[in-house]
């Protein structure tokens, strides 16, 4: 398994354990949420929970937020803007905004892991006008053009 140093900083409304892999070929590690009192989320209300937690991100990575697959099948519950990017010259709080798609409130107690954060590479393009483009199969074909099966 590939690892590279990732610098994190524990802010002061940081309580528990640093995040850690649930397991050996784990891509995402868990975080926690660090709230005072339980948060109860409605049907379709979204909310931003703070996670203690900022990081310094080594150029040409970044941090996505992606969300707990219990928490979706079970509940309904989803980071909203998935996956959320964590830049690398970001060094504030990692915030990750949940919203509840199920039927029913779901609460939100301290500590619970409330997303897995995966490292992954960032390339950059580097533009080039052009006044033609390569022609394809596809063409300008839009949503939903290669068909359903």
């Amino acid at each position: 398994m590939n690892k590279l140093k990732v610098k994190i900083k524990t802010l002061e409304n940081f309580r528990g354990e640093l995040p850690q892999y649930q397991s050996p070929g784990a891509s995402g590690f868990d975080v926690r949420a660090q709230l005072v009192n339980p948060l109860i989320l409605e049907p379709g209300q979204r909310a931003m929970i703070p996670t203690g937690l900022s990081f310094e991100i080594p150029l040409g990575y970044e941090i996505q937020a992606r969300p707990r697959s219990g928490w979706a099948a079970k509940n309904g519950l989803t980071v909203l803007n998935t996956p959320g990017t964590i830049d690398a010259d970001y060094r504030g709080e990692v915030k990750i905004i949940v919203i509840n798609l199920g039927n029913e409130a779901f609460t939100i107690n301290d500590q619970e892991r409330c997303a897995q954060l995966v490292l992954a590479p960032v390339w950059q393009a580097q533009f080039e006008l052009a006044n033609e483009l390569s022609e394809t199969e596809r063409g300008a074909g839009g949503f939903g053009s290669t068909g359903r099966a």
